[in-house]
């Protein structure tokens, strides 16, 4: 029994699919972990479960299952593409406000980027036996697609079930220690693309459009085209100069853009193919609800503080 249920729950990482799937698993465990610490729900509507022999709550609303279980196969559409850069978790106040109080984000910028057809291939076995990485061209390369350069990868499934249960460990440690959430938070679920991705906007599942871009002026293309505008101004019109101070200016002032006031490190995840990083931020607006006297009102959005990601859930509760 118990090398059936360890082999049950240690996922062999020999394809990008595989790796998906496995992520696709985890953030649906995190989202039910996440609203049930933040009492977005009764904990009353909670169910005690196991996963990763780890003991986590899960929702027994099924139009709640429902709506995390759409929403994550829409993030497993992206994913299989290569096109997600980070996938977050975005709590806000109630309506008509909503204003983001605290986002908690899974950062898969590290997965390997392979040609979307090629996710069932078997990884290409490196020196030593193991399944590892070798050179890959572009995504858009008509050369087959293989792994980025991994040097030295882990076997596929070292560790990676306890490092789930070090994650989740982690986040309901500390979570409790944040500061309360108002009453009748909402949330969705936020897709920030990689650079060179196209956005998912007309594609539809069962009928339904899941994702809806951002508004314009909170992309973040278009704020780096905006400064590397005003850059090459300044500069004489130098665009060389001007696209690396623009870039230099994204990574200095990542999460300041979005309204952060505090980031909180989880945990780093790493096995083989599979490496991730988790974070929560907690945003401007939610300072401003601890500051104000009058719990009923609500901090109004500013054009200052944007929405998290490139793209976002249209799913709705």
């Amino acid at each position: 029994m118990a090398a059936s249920t360890s082999t049950a729950d240690e996922p062999i990482l020999d394809t990008y699919h595989a790796v998906v799937l496995a992520f696709s698993d985890f953030l649906t465990v995190s989202i039910h972990t996440i609203l049930y610490e933040r009492d977005i729900y009764p904990r009353t509507s909670f169910l005690k479960a196991r996963k990763y022999n780890y003991p986590v709550r899960q929702s027994r609303h099924p139009k709640v299952c429902q709506w995390i279980q759409d929403a994550v196969a829409a993030v497993e559409v992206e994913m299989l593409k290569c096109t997600i850069h980070s996938t977050s978790l975005i709590i806000c106040s109630s309506p008509p406000s909503s204003t983001p109080l605290e986002r908690y984000t899974f950062c898969t910028a590290a997965f390997p980027q392979i040609q979307p057809s090629e996710h069932l291939t078997p990884f290409s076995p490196g020196p030593n036996g193991p399944p590892s990485s070798s050179t890959n061209p572009p995504i858009n390369s008509a050369a087959p697609a293989a792994l980025l350069p991994l040097p030295n990868p882990p076997p596929p499934t070292q560790n990676l079930p306890s490092q789930f249960r070090a994650a989740l460990s982690r986040l309901t440690t500390i979570l409790p220690t944040l500061a309360p959430l108002p009453p009748d938070c909402t949330f969705t679920l936020a897709i920030e693309l990689r650079e060179s991705a196209d956005a998912p906007i007309g594609v539809s599942v069962r009928n339904v459009q899941p994702w809806i871009v951002a508004e314009p002026g909170m992309q973040k293309e278009q704020q780096r085209a905006r400064r590397r505008q005003a850059a090459a101004r300044g500069q004489g019109g130098g665009e060389e100069e001007a696209a690396a101070a623009a870039v230099a200016e994204d990574d200095e002032g990542a999460g300041k853009g979005l309204g952060s006031v505090r980031t909180t490190p989880i945990r780093s995840l790493d096995a083989g193919a599979f490496v991730m990083e988790m974070w929560v931020e907690e945003g401007k607006g939610k300072l401003a609800l601890q500051q104000n006297d009058d719990p009923s009102q609500s901090a109004q959005p500013s054009s200052s503080d944007p929405p998290p990601s490139s793209s976002s859930s249209s799913f709705s509760l």
